[in-house]
């Protein structure tokens, strides 16, 4: 088991435990986090104690996997092209099964890779409901109220650009940020990255690259699987190797996957939906 425990010093922490309460209550997808119990009640000090047991995800969270830092260089290896593509799959399945199929479609509002677990088998699971919101209410009410510090809800960087500018919680805004994680899962960057500045973002960073450079904004991870691949196999006629002919198309094809749903605008960006089958067609030629 894994315990979340609440610090209700902070602001929101029993409003957050009580929408993923309510969230975690209605739904059940093997691609979310499964809460097994929820606690309430007050400390051997009297204080208020608010905690959530979920199982336990032995492979900790797809950010840990994506940027290792210290000892985790050495402790775990690199995520495959393949694995890469079953994850964003996963968190897919979930966002899809949110927006679509629960008898209240729910907006998860904070996807990113520290809330994406991944189990001993690699399968991505979503968690973390705190900022969730059940859609009916959210189309009633702004993420940004001006005259109250609620402040923007998500995390910088994820956030879709219409929440700054008061705009209601939509399934837009998770397709949003799901572009952005796909985007950092293939290029291997954060969108926080410091040489985005000055204008230039993650979205832009990868959009430019679709034109003819796309390997230029490749995790060099990935660069180097192939290379090594390339090593193994039979380099075809004009010294291109077939499967890495392959492999770039299935990396275009994912970019432009990324792009697509975290464009600017929310009307142009592409459903959860349509974004999972193309990755599940791109799943086929990869494996």
């Amino acid at each position: 088991m894994a315990i979340k425990i609440l610090d209700l010093t902070h602001h929101g922490a029993s409003k957050s435990f009580i929408a993923e309460c309510e969230a975690l209550r209605r739904i059940r997808h093997c691609n979310l986090v499964k809460v097994i119990t929820a606690c309430s009640g007050f400390d051997y000090n009297g204080n208020d104690f608010k905690a959530l047991v979920y199982e336990f995800m032995s492979n900790g969270s797809l950010d840990e996997w994506l940027h290792p830092i210290g000892s985790q260089y050495t402790a775990r290896r690199e995520l495959s092209l393949l694995e890469r593509v079953n994850i964003a799959i996963d968190v897919a399945c979930a966002l899809d099964y949110l927006h679509h199929h629960c008898e209240t479609p729910i907006v998860h509002c904070d996807l990113k890779p520290s809330n994406v677990l991944l189990d001993d088998e690699m399968t991505g699971h979503v968690g973390n409901f705190g900022l969730a919101r059940f859609l009916p209410e959210a189309m009633h009410k702004l993420l940004v109220d001006q005259s109250s510090s609620v402040g923007v809800k998500g995390s910088f960087g994820y956030i879709a650009p219409e929440y700054g500018s008061g705009s209601a919680v939509s399934t837009e805004g998770d397709v949003y940020s799901f572009g952005v994680l796909i985007l950092e899962m293939f290029t291997g960057k954060r969108p926080t990255d410091d040489m985005f500045q000055n204008g230039l973002n993650l979205y832009h960073f990868a959009k430019a690259a679709l034109i003819d450079q796309v390997e230029k904004v490749i995790d060099p991870v990935l660069l180097q699987e192939n290379q090594d691949l390339e090593k193994r196999q039979t380099i075809a006629k004009k010294g291109k190797n077939k499967s890495w002919c392959s492999t770039l198309e299935c990396l275009v094809s994912i970019i432009e996957i990324g792009v697509a749903c975290s464009s600017e605008s929310p009307g142009e960006r592409m459903d959860i939906n349509d974004a999972l089958t193309k990755l599940q067609g791109i799943k086929k030629e990869t494996s």
